[in-house]
């Protein structure tokens, strides 16, 4: 690598592992000017989502968490418990080989959520389809307390007068 001051070659000082092995931090110092700089070298794979249309869209972990702590607002669950279900989520779409559908990905956040706290549990069953809920509605331990359907709004449809 070049220094990015004069753009002579350097050396590296020293190597170490971070984010549990998935990247490596080096201390590197330019053989011409003496400048030292820290560079990171990451694992870098495109991860999918497979919609129920069977699109395919980009893995967003950011959208995953920020999903999980909509669920969990105002309930006591720490943004360390977030953070874990959201690895636990990206770890199996890594394993799944880089994509996998959003009713699994459901499913993995429903059992994270479920494991941690019951109302971000149901917060979170509530913004799913229908048809998702149903699927995990028999493996639950909180079935009884499943909605029957999606909470959110038809964006299409006209309202009704009540």
């Amino acid at each position: 690598m070049d220094c990015p001051l004069c753009e002579a070659p350097t050396r590296v000082l020293e190597s170490r592992s971070t984010d549990a092995g998935a990247a490596v931090r080096r201390r590197r110092e330019c053989s011409a000017c003496g400048h030292r700089f820290t560079t990171r070298e990451g694992y870098e794979r495109s991860l999918f989502v497979r919609k129920r249309n069977d699109r395919r869209q980009p893995f967003d972990r950011a959208k995953l968490r920020g999903g999980l702590a909509r669920a969990a607002h105002k309930r006591p669950v720490s943004d360390a418990q977030i953070d874990a279900i959201a690895d636990a989520v990206q770890r199996a779409v890594m394993q799944a080989g880089g994509e996998l559908a959003t009713s699994a990905i459901g499913e993995l956040c429903l059992n994270g959520l479920g494991e941690v706290d019951r109302g971000a549990y149901l917060q979170f069953a509530g913004t799913l389809p229908s048809q998702d809920v149903s699927l995990f509605a028999s493996d639950s331990e909180f079935a009884g307390s499943l909605p029957t359907g999606s909470v959110r709004p038809k964006s299409n449809s006209p309202e009704s007068p009540a």
